[in-house]
């Protein structure tokens, strides 16, 4: 795929959408700190996988609006489940990437992957795979940052159920497991 097919899809750099993203999490340095370390390392494992352009260009941007739907969640459930966030996380999304002038195909993508990244059944597409991995990365230690054991269980059944990249799988095992 060729840099121009890489703009048709929207912006060169996620830089705005990132800083948009931000912006709707304003006084929420969690979450902020949250789709930062998501993006990276979505971005890392997209690259040393050796994924296509057009792959790694909608996974970055999906890892930085993956939870767009949870201050809607908690707001309209009391909680931030993740089917929550995936019902109402496209919403919320869509107009911070329409404006930030992604190409309607690139949206859909990211929206369908927004609404799927906390279904791990039938994982299909190099962009889920990788997203999904980048946020049990991250989710791993935020949900336990105190308790080893709990992050190595939690680890162990996700080496098992869920991480299927080599990256991910070795960023998993160098975090939890070793």
């Amino acid at each position: 795929m060729s840099s121009e097919d890489i703009e048709a899809l929207g912006p060169k750099s996620h830089a705005a959408l990132e800083l948009a993203m931000a912006e709707y999490d304003k006084g929420d340095p969690k979450r902020i700190h949250h789709f930062v370390k998501v993006r990276t390392f979505a971005r890392d494992i997209a690259e040393a996988e050796g994924v296509d352009e057009r792959t790694r260009y909608i996974v970055e941007a999906a890892a930085i609006v993956h939870d767009a739907g949870i201050h809607e969640s908690e707001r309209i459930y009391g909680n931030a489940g993740g089917k929550h966030q995936e019902e109402l996380g496209p919403g919320v999304a869509r107009p911070l990437l329409e404006k930030a002038e992604y190409a309607p195909e690139a949206i859909e993508r990211i929206c369908w992957l927004i609404a799927h990244h906390h279904t791990y059944a039938n994982i299909e597409g190099a962009d889920y795979q990788i997203l999904v991995e980048a946020d049990f990365l991250v989710n791993i230690y935020e949900d336990a940052p105190d308790n080893a054991e709990a992050r190595r269980h939690a680890a162990e059944q996700a080496k098992r159920h869920i991480f299927r990249t080599q990256t991910g799988t070795k960023l998993l095992e160098l975090l939890y497991l070793s």
